[in-house]
């Protein structure tokens, strides 16, 4: 069976389960990275030289990381709904995931390991503070887009939605003191009602 190598609880590894979900594919997830390590072994390093997760693991051999790369890959190979009908569907879908790992995720990093993954008596305050502000105005940035728009690469839901819904997530559980972002909230709605969504993202602890 094809397999995704990456443990559950990684926002990029939640990116491919979902989809996944969405494509009605069952492919094996193995878990590695975090605590269960792995990812720096010879092994694992000759599928992923980058020792990151997720890798995709196709029966053929076929192997590939990045996980909004894997995403798109799975879109187009597989039959589904997920990847918009015409170029400039994708291209817009693209230029969100794009922008995903440009913008939103570098600025929300230090956020969520502040907030997450160090004890609070060795919290960097200004850096978080300085984070959440930035993440807020990525989000903002999102709502701005959404008020002409359903979702973010046009009328349905798209893998341009995928990467930034699950920061998303995120930001809105570990930052319950936000601005009110009417577009953004009510496509979060929206995504927060698609059974793959629950089942890949929601029902998994953030660690």
């Amino acid at each position: 069976m094809a397999k995704i190598w990456g443990r559950n609880t990684s926002a990029n590894v939640q990116k491919v389960m979902w989809a996944l979900f969405e494509l009605d594919l069952h492919f094996e997830r193995v878990d590695v990275g975090g605590p269960f390590g792995g990812n720096r072994e010879p092994a694992y390093l000759e599928m992923n030289p980058n020792g990151l997760v997720p890798t995709l693991q196709e029966d053929d051999g076929f192997l590939l990381w990045e996980s909004n790369t894997i995403v798109r890959y799975l879109a187009e190979t597989y039959p589904g709904a997920l990847a918009p009908a015409d170029a400039r569907g994708k291209a817009v879908a693209a230029q969100w995931m794009d922008w995903e790992l440009s913008i939103l995720s570098p600025g929300f990093r230090s956020y969520f390991w502040g907030m997450v993954r160090t004890a609070p008596e060795d919290r960097n305050v200004e850096a978080i503070t300085a984070s959440l502000d930035t993440t807020t105005k990525a989000f903002e940035m999102v709502d701005g887009w959404l008020a002409d728009s359903p979702y973010l690469a046009g009328d349905a839901f798209s893998y341009g939605d995928i990467p930034v819904a699950v920061h998303a997530r995120r930001y809105r559980e570990l930052a319950p003191q936000r601005p009110a972002l009417p577009n953004f909230e009510r496509w979060y709605a929206d995504i927060e009602g698609r059974d793959g969504f629950q089942n890949r993202v929601l029902d998994i602890p953030i660690q």
